[in-house]
């Protein structure tokens, strides 16, 4: 189900950790997934697994500095790779039969491999990719109910878009519309474009949404929010790249204005309480183009401190699904 990290086209590991890690020792396992087959304004996350994997493995040392934390202080990782999927020719976004089938495909390769994971007690861990991917990876995580940490310049919540019902701006709708998310349960941190409806929904469901003027206003007291309302969680982060500002993401496919910056980020990501539990994380829309590798150092910086956060651990015990 996998193209082996050597065989993609970064040809090395995530984060290429000094230490022997098998798939047994592991407690975060990474697999990328480079399907851009609904955007429709940039094209350039299909390579983000590439853009992460190679920053991560040739220019970016584990260690994170200011903590001095090497990654495997906390999380001992194992790349699978990249998940097979038919990628090749989707320029027609009308052909809908066509998307439709391949996220159904997609779907059931999925839930194969995230079942796996929770039953040996492993923290996934996705490189998108397009937003897309979140329905198909979180819906076999939520019947844990933990709590969803989303970053995102977009709700990402339009029932359907130029005709596709999933697609990249809706995932996050559907989740809660098929039953596999409470809006309560669901924090969009950064958002700074949407419309009407969305909004509506967000508040109609409850979300809990903390945009880009509260962050900038109002940022003490939202990580409060966070410290207190991830203590003794279950926690899933699903992090688009595109939350930081523009000026900080050069090749993704929709930057936008007044977003956050690296440091608040990491300020968010230190908020989450030690006593939460780590569950999964997607990264997407990291892009690639022009040879920038700018923004896999972003991403791979942003995920070294996920991953070392005071609320993970090396012992894959204390991760119970």
């Amino acid at each position: 189900m996998f193209t082996r990290p050597e065989y993609t086209l970064s040809g090395c590991n995530f984060c290429d950790i000094p230490i022997p890690v098998t798939f047994d020792n592991a407690n975060v396992v990474v697999f990328g997934a480079p399907i851009d087959i609904t955007t429709t304004f940039g094209k350039t996350t299909s390579m983000g697994p590439h853009a992460i994997r190679t920053t991560s493995s040739k220019q970016i040392e584990t260690l994170v500095y200011e903590k001095n934390i090497e990654i495997y202080d906390k999380a001992l990782v194992y790349d699978l790779g990249d998940i097979k999927s038919d990628n090749s020719d989707y320029s027609d976004v009308h052909d809908l039969e066509k998307i439709e089938s391949f996220w159904n495909n997609f779907d059931e390769k999925i839930s194969v491999v995230i079942t796996l994971l929770r039953d040996t007690q492993k923290i996934p861990v996705i490189l998108g990719g397009e937003h897309t991917i979140t329905y198909s990876i979180f819906k076999w995580i939520s019947r844990e109910r933990p709590l969803l940490l989303h970053f995102d310049a977009h709700r990402d919540m339009k029932s359907t878009y130029e005709g596709m019902t999933m697609c990249h701006t809706t995932p996050f709708y559907h989740l809660i519309e098929n039953g596999y998310l409470r809006g309560q349960d669901l924090v969009q941190i950064g958002i700074r474009q949407g419309d009407r409806n969305e909004n509506q929904f967000a508040l109609r469901q409850e979300v809990t949404t903390f945009d880009a003027w509260n962050c900038h206003n109002d940022f003490d007291e939202i990580k409060s929010w966070i410290r207190n309302n991830t203590r003794n969680r279950k926690i899933y982060v699903s992090f688009d790249i595109d939350v930081y500002d523009l000026s900080y993401v050069s090749c993704t496919g929709t930057p936008e204005p007044y977003g956050l910056s690296p440091f608040q980020i990491v300020d968010l990501i230190n908020s989450i309480d030690e006593s939460a539990v780590l569950t999964g994380v997607d990264f997407v829309e990291t892009g690639f183009k022009n040879n920038d590798f700018r923004e896999g150092a972003l991403a791979t910086q942003t995920l070294l401190r996920i991953l070392t956060g005071d609320f993970m651990s090396k012992k894959a015990s204390k991760i119970h699904f």
